[in-house]
């Protein structure tokens, strides 16, 4: 994003002749810290409105490759769920094969009832598949009319 506002040769420009800011601007978590800074200012300006639907406009590329891409099928469920005050459960509900070959089942829940089942070679992968497919049966994580589907 910093580099799409071309933050880096602003800063630059701005950096008083006795200071080099190349250092600071390699940096990421510098980078962000102005990036967080100047969305501050402009909710400050504007207002909220006004700076959410810039964010949200600038973020764009971000925000789709997120929703078309997404890492973590347990996290992705859990914000899903978040927006309407529901909580997720995972269950272990087999373990299958010897100690040093087991295949787990996972059950996801949802206030009681099954959303989601997974296998994995690990209770981590099985609860992510879970995961998955409770959002595959949510028809992905889009909570809202007009909103884009994660899946």
């Amino acid at each position: 994003m910093a580099e799409r506002l071309d933050v880096p040769a602003r800063l630059r420009a701005a950096a008083p002749a006795s200071v080099s800011a190349d250092a600071l601007v390699e940096t990421e978590r510098v980078l962000a810290s102005v990036i967080e800074a100047v969305i501050g200012a402009c909710y400050l300006h504007a207002g909220y409105e006004r700076t959410a639907e810039a964010v949200v406009e600038a973020f764009q590329p971000e925000i789709d490759d997120a929703l078309r891409n997404p890492v973590d099928f347990k996290s992705a469920l859990q914000e899903h769920l978040a927006r309407t005050a529901q909580i997720v459960a995972y269950a272990v509900t087999a373990e299958l094969g010897p100690p040093h070959d087991r295949i787990f089942e996972v059950v996801a829940s949802v206030a009681g009832e099954e959303v989601g089942r997974g296998r994995g070679r690990s209770k981590k992968q099985a609860e992510q598949e879970a995961a998955r497919a409770a959002l595959e049966a949510f028809g992905g994580p889009a909570v809202a009319e007009g909103e884009p589907q994660c899946i």
